[in-house]
């Protein structure tokens, strides 16, 4: 059976990272489809405009027990959606500030919505958002093989997720977002950087760009959660969100030079490869579809010419 979206209106939803490049588009689509969606922010966003109208915001570090746990319980959500963690662009990242923020606020969140649910409550489906990069280089032989600080901290979210659903029967799904790119979304990221760039009419230098990567549109990878959250039968499972395709991020970045114009130019291999690079990048889409029904359906070659349009929009306006 395929997900079901309108089971999400007007139910009490609890989003956590909502301020990053996924987190705000999937916010936005919450809010159309008429769920009531309160987020979980940090305090430093409290100055900051948000670019939608939540029913409420929560404040507070994800790393702090208390403070999630006030914010399931005023919310008592049917719905969640765990999106919040450091180190997507600095992979890298102090080891005890990741397990912090993506262990331990993932522990104290799962926590706080078991206790919500032994209180009788009904907890429909919890998505922890995860990363491609847990897989590594070694999928077909050991399953996960994180490469950095950022991965291994999200595999070991995604362990303790695991026991809280097969010990709890906590309703979890976990879904693996490979290369995600679109409008709105800023550098570091390879596209986003490599657009800014080139609109900018600056040269961009990079590796060798012979690694591949599984490039996947923005609007795809929020169906993607969505579907995460509402398909039947899918509690425990993991599920990648990706093409299936992956294509050498040296490709990409001339592509995005070659919709632009103007007169930089990317300097492909002006940079040495990065220590643990890892070299071909994929996501098992034939799985997740035949799981859940959802399948990409924005390609590069629609994605691309989307974001670059988008971009020049945004600097004319």
């Amino acid at each position: 059976m395929r997900a079901t979206f309108s089971l999400l209106r007007n139910q009490p939803i609890l989003v956590t990272g909502a301020t990053g490049f996924i987190g705000r588009a999937l916010t936005q689509r919450l809010i159309a489809l008429g769920a009531q969606v309160t987020l979980f922010l940090r305090p430093h966003h409290a100055s900051k405009p948000l670019p939608w109208s939540p029913l409420g915001v929560h404040w507070g570090e994800i790393q702090d027990g208390e403070a999630v746990a006030r914010a399931v319980e005023a919310t008592r959500p049917r719905f969640v959606f765990h999106l919040a963690a450091v180190g997507a662009t600095e992979p890298w990242v102090d080891e005890d500030l990741a397990l912090a923020v993506n262990l331990r606020g993932t522990l104290h969140l799962l926590r706080a919505l078991r206790r919500l649910q032994a209180s009788g409550e009904d907890v429909s489906r919890v998505v922890l958002a995860g990363t491609a990069y847990e897989y590594g280089e070694r999928r077909g032989v050991e399953g996960l093989d994180p490469p950095n600080v950022y991965a291994a901290s999200k595999v070991a979210a995604w362990a303790f997720a695991r026991v809280y659903h097969r010990a709890y029967g906590l309703p979890l799904v976990v879904v693996r977002p490979f290369n995600t790119y679109g409008p709105g979304q800023r550098p570091p990221a390879l596209v986003a950087a490599a657009l800014q760039a080139a609109l900018e009419g600056r040269d961009f230098p990079t590796t060798p760009g012979e690694q591949r990567r599984d490039f996947i549109y923005i609007d795809d990878v929020v169906e993607g959660f969505l579907v995460a959250a509402t398909a039947p039968g899918i509690g425990g499972e993991s599920l990648d969100l990706g093409t299936g395709i992956s294509t050498p991020i040296g490709e990409v970045v001339t592509r995005i030079y070659e919709l632009v114009g103007g007169p930089g130019r990317p300097q492909i291999g002006a940079l040495p490869p990065r220590p643990g690079t890892l070299w071909d990048l994929r996501a098992d889409a034939r799985r997740t579809t035949q799981l859940t029904g959802w399948q990409a359906r924005v390609g590069l070659e629609q994605g691309l010419p989307k974001t670059v349009e988008q971009a020049r929009i945004s600097l004319e306006g």
